[in-house]
């Protein structure tokens, strides 16, 4: 979804115009902007979350020749989704391969899988 379709979806709930619903995006986006710039954190109920975390300095290196390169520090944003959200986009409630590893009891050789 693009920006233009975001607009589009919000002028399509109401009786908006579409430069209304242009002034609506742009502020809402604005808004987390700015609140991130100032170090505060967003936080949206059924929706999730945004705040910055810091990123120490480091040492890198150019992929192209090699060359050492100093990353200064740096704070980027970050997004948490919240639990109604990450159970939405993955309905059913899917667990981990890791889990359902652990709970299965059935032996199963790895060189011969079971039949289907």
């Amino acid at each position: 979804m693009t920006k233009a379709d975001l607009v589009d979806k919000v002028t399509a709930l109401g009786d908006l115009t579409r430069r209304d619903g242009e002034i609506i995006v742009d502020t809402l986006f604005e808004s987390v902007i700015g609140a991130l710039k100032s170090g505060d954190k967003i936080e949206i109920r059924g929706f999730g979350s945004f705040r910055t975390r810091q990123r120490n300095s480091r040492i890198g290196r150019n992929p192209k020749t090699g060359e050492r390169v100093d990353v200064p520090a740096k704070r980027v944003p970050f997004f948490k989704p919240s639990k109604e959200l990450r159970d939405s986009v993955n309905p059913g409630g899917a667990k981990s391969p890791l889990i359902a590893k652990a709970v299965s009891t059935d032996p199963v050789d790895p060189h011969h899988p079971p039949a289907m």
